[in-house]
């Protein structure tokens, strides 16, 4: 008879997922179907850049959650959407990130939802970055990113390979069993 399973740290965790404006939004419904799959409560919240490589329903379908991506647009009175599931978070998890939403955290910028979420957000943040890798290796970028380790935030790659802009180098997403390895060490 074999083993049971061990449950995984993140089982009846919220996980709160950023998707940003990269052509890895696709792998994080993958990763999201995962982190579901392993009993986290993923909350998924998608930039309007994430919304332009994959649609929302893909992410309700796939966490069986509602998907946050309107600032201004408030369904209950009694709270204040971005700041009720900040509250709620175990774990902030953004796959992928681009360049520009570690700009926004590392500058204290809130455009949209997510960067707004994450000012008020007092959980773990885990950052996934990929980008093309100029974006990652450009000073600016690394600028961002010495901010927010300062901050206390994780980085989890991004990894070298073949990326979609047809360059080589430093800037693939992380793939997405070592997120969830980070992920869970991050809530465990």
């Amino acid at each position: 008879m074999p083993a049971p399973a061990t449950a995984s740290p993140l089982a009846g965790k919220t996980v709160v997922l950023g998707v940003t404006g990269s052509i890895a939004a696709y792998k994080a419904a993958d990763l999201a179907s995962k982190l579901s799959q392993l009993g986290a409560i993923v909350r998924p919240v998608l930039t309007e850049g994430a919304r332009k490589f994959i649609a929302p329903l893909t992410f309700q379908a796939v966490t069986h959650q509602p998907v946050a991506h309107e600032l201004w647009s408030e369904d209950d009175p009694a709270s204040i959407a971005h700041v009720a599931l900040a509250d709620r978070a175990d774990l902030l998890l953004v796959a992928p990130a681009t360049a520009h939403v570690l700009a926004q955290f590392a500058h204290g910028l809130a455009a949209d939802f997510l960067t707004a979420l994450y000012l008020v957000n007092r959980a773990p943040v885990l950052l996934a970055p990929a980008m093309n890798g100029k974006m990652w290796l450009h000073a600016a970028t690394q600028a961002n990113v010495a901010v927010l380790q300062a901050r206390g935030h994780a980085f989890i790659g991004p990894e070298a390979g073949m990326q979609a802009c047809g360059y080589e180098g430093v800037g693939r997403l992380w793939p997405v069993e070592g997120i969830i390895a980070e992920a869970e060490k991050m809530v465990a």
